[in-house]
C-alpha cells in the first residue's frame, strides 16, 4: 500500500509540474512533444522532457512572432499598392512594384509572376492566403477583382482594406494585452495550494504526513492536483476562445 501511495503522489507531481510548466495554448502538442528526445538534450527522460518543452515554448513564441510579421506585411502590402495606384501606376506595376520590397509574405513571388504575365492576379492571391498569417490576401483579392475586373476605385478600395486590417491587428492586439492577465493570475492561483501546505506544516499541522502517509491524503492530492491540472486547461481554452473570437 506505501508503494501505491508513493507512486500516485510521483505521478500527481509530475503531472502538476508539468501543467504548469506548458506554455499557453500547447496542451494539443503533447503527443508531439513526449515523441522524440530533443537535440542537445543528454540527460535522463525528464531533463530531455523539459528540455523539448522549453524549447516548444520557444517555437511557439516564434511562431507568433512570424504571424504577426506576415499580418503585418500583408498591411504593408496594401498601403503601399494603394500608394503607387494613386501615383498613377497600372494595377500590375503597383502590385510588383509594393511586393519587391517585402519578404514576410511567403507566396508573394507567384502573385508577382501572374501580375507581370498577365495572369489571374486574384486567384494567385486567394492561393497565397491559404498560408497563415496570410488569410488577409483574400480580401485582397476581392478588391482586386471588384477594382481590375470590374472597374472601381481600386486605390480607395485597397486604402479602405489597410486600413480596416490594421484597426483588426489593434484589436488582436489589445485582447492579447487583457488576457495576459487572467492567465498569469490562473497560473498564480494554481500554485497556492502548494503555498497553503507550506504554511499549514510551519503551523504544525502536518500535511505531508497525511498527504503522502494515508490513502485517503493520497486521494485527496491526487484529486486536487487533478482539478488544479482541469482549472488551467479551463482557464487556458477560454483564453485561446476569446483570442479567436471575430
Amino acid at each position: 500500500m506505501g508503494a501505491v501511495i508513493v507512486l500516485a503522489m510521483a505521478v500527481c507531481v509530475f503531472v502538476a509540474v508539468w501543467v504548469v510548466s506548458l506554455p499557453s495554448r500547447a496542451a494539443f502538442r503533447l503527443t508531439a512533444v513526449l515523441g522524440s528526445r530533443p537535440a542537445g538534450a543528454t540527460g535522463p527522460v525528464p531533463s530531455a522532457v523539459i528540455a523539448r518543452l522549453r524549447g516548444t515554448a520557444g517555437s511557439l513564441t516564434g511562431r507568433r512572432k512570424r504571424l504577426a510579421a506576415r499580418r503585418s506585411a500583408v498591411i504593408e502590402l496594401c498601403d503601399a499598392i494603394a500608394t503607387e495606384l494613386a501615383a498613377g501606376r497600372p494595377a500590375a506595376t503597383a502590385l510588383t512594384s509594393a511586393a519587391e520590397a517585402l519578404q514576410d509574405v511567403p507566396g508573394l513571388s507567384a502573385v508577382t509572376d501572374a501580375a507581370r504575365n498577365g495572369d489571374d492576379v486574384a486567384e494567385a492571391l486567394i492561393r497565397a492566403s491559404q498560408t497563415q498569417g496570410n488569410e488577409a490576401l483574400r480580401l485582397l483579392a476581392g478588391c482586386w477583382r471588384i477594382g481590375v475586373d470590374r472597374g472601381g476605385m481600386l486605390a480607395a478600395v485597397i486604402d479602405g482594406l489597410a486600413d480596416s486590417l490594421r484597426d483588426e491587428q489593434s484589436h488582436r492586439e489589445d485582447i492579447a494585452l487583457q488576457l495576459a492577465g487572467p492567465r498569469a493570475t490562473a497560473r498564480l492561483l494554481a500554485v497556492l495550494p502548494a503555498l497553503g501546505l507550506a504554511m499549514a506544516a510551519a503551523l504544525g499541522a502536518k500535511p505531508w504526513t497525511f498527504l503522502f502517509g494515508s490513502l485517503p491524503g493520497a486521494l485527496c492530492l491526487c484529486l486536487g492536483a487533478a482539478l488544479d491540472a482541469l482549472g488551467l486547461w479551463w482557464t487556458s481554452h477560454l483564453a485561446t476562445s476569446a483570442e479567436h473570437l471575430q
